[in-house]
């Protein structure tokens, strides 16, 4: 069985182990008729897109950042931040075996028996995210008047936001792509952008993770990006806080009752994706010899190629203009 970690001490590009990686488990599943691992490689084929050909890219920051040019303009005393980044191989890697598993783990436990191919093949069109972007809102402490909290009134902004995103970029060339969860949504959002969000601040996660979540599909680059919104306390509980650790390890137990859960050798496509997705939690950064990256440990990372933390695309940062409430 082909997998990532087979080509990661060679001192290759990431475009390098892209290709290899590919072309090897192309291979592999004309072979074995494996044909998850045929989709398995047009995934990785449109990550090697997305690092190769960064034309797009720049058009689609360029009218992405004139909705921070907007936000500058209406929310002056605002602080905040527009980040951009490609997802990076390892997580997009892990990402798509963690989906076979969970898909197939589920389906099992429901009804017994493994999901159809085509049914599998399906579910794994659904990627969306490998370019996102986020936005994450702070009001200083000295534009709160008496009474008022950070929280609350940053999360009003954050809605305020949200309402206007999806009209302002839909003239730019963009289309938002209707939510396919379908859970309560906040009052705070207006009835006809609703539908394209998904509402993790009114629905958190099961570890406290809180945001908004937003499709698009980029009419004129012709890929899906995904559009975060957050308040600067729910980044952080996100980045350095406990849905971080916490996270991972109970990403840990569920997976091992997944392998508990079903036979080994009973069904190839949970085989391959578990035993994939295990050997990547295993990896030790600091071994690795791949072009552009280098680490200490599996914390001190330095990641000039997007193998671990992403590629960035754009980083713009606003700092509030004023320092009281009086705004000239």
């Amino acid at each position: 069985m082909k997998k990532l970690n087979d080509y990661l001490y060679s001192g290759d590009t990431v475009l390098k182990i892209l290709q290899r990686y590919s072309r090897d488990l192309k291979q592999s599943a004309k072979e074995t008729h494996n044909q998850i691992d045929l989709v398995h490689c047009n995934f990785l084929l449109q990550i090697a897109e997305l690092l190769e050909h960064n034309d797009f890219l720049a058009s689609q920051a360029q009218r992405i950042r004139e909705f921070y040019k907007l936000m500058a303009m209406d929310y002056p005393f605002l602080a905040f931040t527009f980040k951009g980044r490609i997802k990076s191989l390892i997580r997009a890697e892990s990402k798509f075996n963690g989906y076979i598993v969970e898909y197939i783990y589920n389906y099992y436990m429901k009804n017994g028996a493994y999901p159809a191919l085509p049914e599998l093949k399906n579910y794994l069109s659904c990627f969306r995210d490998l370019i996102a972007y986020r936005i994450v809102i702070s009001l200083p402490k000295c534009h709160l008047k008496a009474g008022q909290t950070a929280a609350v009134e940053e999360i009003n902004y954050l809605y305020e936001v949200a309402n206007k995103l999806p009209e302002f970029l839909e003239e730019r060339g963009f289309t938002a792509e209707v939510a396919t969860v379908t859970e309560q949504q906040s009052p705070l959002l207006k009835e006809h952008v609703s539908p394209y969000y998904r509402d993790y601040i009114t629905n958190s996660e099961p570890n406290g993770y809180q945001s908004l979540h937003i499709t698009f599909y980029d009419n004129i680059a012709r890929c899906y990006i995904e559009v975060q919104l957050r308040t600067k306390a729910m980044d952080d509980f996100a980045e350095i806080g406990p849905a971080n650790h916490l996270g991972y390890e109970k990403r840990q137990e569920r997976e091992r009752a997944r392998r508990d859960a079903i036979p080994e050798g009973e069904n190839i496509y949970f085989d391959d994706a578990y035993e994939r997705g295990i050997a990547l939690q295993q990896l030790e950064l600091a071994a690795l010899d791949v072009n552009m990256f280098a680490a200490m440990d599996n914390s001190l990372i330095n990641d000039g190629c997007g193998l671990y933390r992403g590629r960035q695309i754009l980083p713009y940062e606003h700092l509030s203009r004023f320092q009281n409430d009086l705004i000239d």
